[in-house]
């Protein structure tokens, strides 16, 4: 990671990472349902539908979703960790969760809100992370430890869950 918080990711890297992600969770990139999902979502994973959210304004639903997804995706990867932020066939990331998005901070890359395109946030070991599908329109947390920090309060903004490790 370089001094900013922030960082795009090299070519080189953004090749292996993205190489590592398709192996690691069996990526099907589609938009025909009859393909989804699109992940091979991992044994400790819970996926939400997205279509309660209100299309429009109140966006309160949507910012407190938001925010209790980065806020327990921060508390994963210590004081110190960094995240990767990918955008399907877009630029990615990597950077520093405890530095973004406070008073004077750089934004947070991307949004676990997959708008219009597949987003998604991987701890470095892959073990934890989200997955945020625009067809679907689906999000699926995963980790043992996200989803003990945040399942419950994602299940009062969403609703109860579609799949719960993939089935």
């Amino acid at each position: 990671m370089t001094e900013e918080p922030v960082a795009e990711l090299p070519e080189d890297e953004y090749g292996r990472v993205w190489g590592h992600f398709y192996e690691e969770f069996g990526f099907r990139p589609s938009m025909s349902p009859f393909t989804w999902p699109a992940i091979k979502e991992p044994s400790a994973s819970v996926t939400w539908s997205l279509d309660s959210l209100p299309d429009g304004e109140p966006y309160e639903p949507l910012d407190h979703l938001v925010a209790t997804v980065k806020r327990g995706l921060t508390s994963c990867v210590g004081p110190r960790g960094t995240l990767i932020a990918l955008d399907w066939q877009h630029t990615s990331y990597r950077f520093a969760p405890h530095e973004v998005g406070g008073p004077g901070q750089p934004r947070w890359p991307l949004s676990p809100y997959p708008d219009g395109d597949y987003f998604i946030y991987l701890s470095e070991d892959f073990r934890t992370g989200s997955f945020g599908h625009p067809w679907e329109h689906s999000l699926c947390l995963f980790g043992e430890e996200l989803l003990d920090a945040v399942s419950t309060e994602i299940d009062k903004v969403l609703g109860p869950p579609i799949r719960r490790s993939g089935k």
